[in-house]
């Protein structure tokens, strides 16, 4: 291709050729929506030999998909002298003439701009406005960068300083331990997972914190300082005496050096950042809060979750339907006082999350079932009903009509009654990946009687999370410490025991207790 561009893109802009570049770009390259998303899943093969794959590239004179690797696109260009074609994966427009990929202004602006658009749609209906905002900037996608031309003094502090620091699969950068400071392993392991959750790093990494708390007071600010500890390289152990004292100021439930329980620290945590995130909560620009607590900060957008519960009269099954938000799930386990019914090996649930029944193990799906199983709740709960105004027995089923981007499931392992105060140590399997989707409130007349008769959709990764933390208790009611494994990179897992970070293996992971599980939304996902 000349330096002055491509000569041959003129032949292709007549008529309407920028609607129609439009339209390609919309059904067949970006695909915002999942109606698009599907359509190019069902449409876009290869007219010659049918393949998905094979940098599949599209005519833009006529309706034609070929293979660019198989030269099916090359065959036709030649043939039907349609010089320009799209590529499917990337939106490059590639000259068969100059037998390169070229440059034209007018068609790299059409393409950015249904980019954007695509890129806003898809994530727009995943997440808050403000986290749009955070994940476009922070990741890259959708939008760029401003490019960066270094001065004349900064060539110069180049050439004197050759080193540099690339965050490769083997980098260690996050990775820091935690000084116990007395039965504080309880807080260290959920410092672990928090440091380790993909938008809460993003959001404490790019300074978008605005306090307006008195100084040395706002636990937000000690948790940006403490991702900056975590991300700065240094390799010694962090001691987080500020937020132990942060903690102890504002949750005095947990201050003392007594064993504490780390789901209740974690709740503890998460509703004090809440409480002080209230400055960040401007960026919205005034937008109503996508979320069951009805709250546009950090916090709300990332691990707030809506929780819808049915009550049906079982007189008119006139249905009571309340929404409450959560940020976490408490789920019963085999072994407590609560009656865990008896499951079928290899049920549904199960099957959609790749788990076992191996030597009857419970697994985290089992749990979910039971956790959204239909409950009668007997005469002696009699509730009033709006349909017959008059008390009547009802049942009760919960689901999930909004799920966090981050979802954390607590197994109830401590069990306290009056008469009985012990440790569950029933062993839970749970999935690397889990699907959400037979638990939905949309999913809810396809179960009956805790059995789910469900379609999976491919398409759809809306309800699909992959497991990123895992929070573990070894020992009695009386006497424990807590560890975590995290995952750093892909398939690279760590284990956190107070200062001490090892390298673990997935089953390492998978085979260990589990008391808190944490799992965020595959669309997160990172090689």
């Amino acid at each position: 291709m000349s330096p002055a561009g491509c000569s041959h893109v003129n032949g292709y802009k007549v008529d309407n050729w920028k609607q129609n570049l439009r339209v390609i770009y919309q059904c067949f390259v970006w695909s915002g929506t999942a109606e698009t998303r599907r359509r190019k899943a069902k449409s876009c093969i290869c007219h010659i030999c049918g393949a998905h794959l094979n940098r599949l590239h599209s005519c833009l004179y006529c309706v034609f998909f070929g293979c660019f690797s198989k030269k099916h696109i090359h065959d036709h260009a030649k043939n039907k002298r349609h010089n320009l074609a799209v590529d499917l994966l990337y939106g490059g427009i590639y000259c068969f003439v100059c037998q390169d990929y070229i440059y034209d202004k007018e068609m790299e602006q059409i393409a950015k701009e249904e980019q954007r658009k695509a890129w806003k749609l898809q994530v727009g209906q995943l997440m808050p406005p403000l986290i749009v905002s955070t994940y476009t900037w922070s990741s890259g996608i959708g939008e760029k960068y401003t490019t960066w031309e270094p001065t004349k003094r900064e060539l110069e502090l180049l050439r004197h300083n050759p080193k540099r620091r690339k965050i490769t699969t083997n980098c260690t950068i996050g990775l820091r331990g935690l000084i116990n400071l007395g039965n504080t392993c309880f807080m260290n392991c959920i410092v672990q997972a928090l440091t380790h959750t993909p938008l809460l790093r993003d959001f404490f990494l790019s300074d978008r914190h605005k306090c307006e708390m008195q100084s040395n007071s706002c636990l937000v600010c000690e948790m940006s300082q403490l991702f900056q500890e975590f991300y700065s390289g240094h390799r010694s152990p962090h001691i987080p005496f500020r937020l132990l004292h942060l903690v102890w100021t504002h949750a005095k439930h947990l201050a003392g050096y007594e064993q504490q329980d780390a789901h209740e620290f974690l709740i503890a945590a998460l509703d004090v950042l809440h409480r002080h995130c209230k400055g960040d909560t401007t960026h919205d620009n005034g937008k109503k809060a996508n979320n069951p607590n009805h709250c546009n900060c950090i916090i709300d957008q990332i691990f707030t979750g809506g929780l819808q519960s049915d009550v049906t009269c079982q007189v008119c099954t006139g249905v009571s339907t309340t929404i409450d938000p959560f940020w976490d799930i408490s789920l019963d386990l085999p072994g407590s006082s609560t009656p865990f019914w008896p499951l079928s090996p290899g049920g549904d649930g199960s099957a959609v999350n790749g788990e076992s029944h191996l030597s009857g193990s419970t697994t985290l799906t089992d749990c979910l079932r039971r956790f959204t199983r239909p409950e009668h709740l007997g005469s002696s709960a009699k509730i009033k009903c709006g349909g017959c105004h008059s008390y009547q027995e009802s049942t009760k089923q919960l689901t999930m009509k909004k799920l966090p981007i981050v979802a954390c499931f607590h197994l109830k392992r401590f069990e306290h009654s009056a008469k009985l105060r012990r440790k569950i140590t029933t062993y839970v399997s749970f999935p690397l990946e889990l699907d959400m989707t037979p638990f939905m409130a949309s999913s809810k007349e396809s179960r009956m009687n805790g059995q789910y008769q469900q379609t999976v959709d491919v398409l759809n990764n809306d309800n699909k999370y992959a497991l990123f933390a895992v929070v573990n208790h070894q020992g009695t009611l009386e006497s424990g410490h807590y560890t975590s494994f995290i995952r750093q990179h892909k398939d690279q897992w760590f284990k956190c025991d107070d200062a001490i970070i090892t390298k673990a293996t997935i089953k390492d992971v998978l085979d260990s207790e589990g008391y808190l599980l944490f799992y965020h939304k595959q669309f997160l996902e990172y090689e």
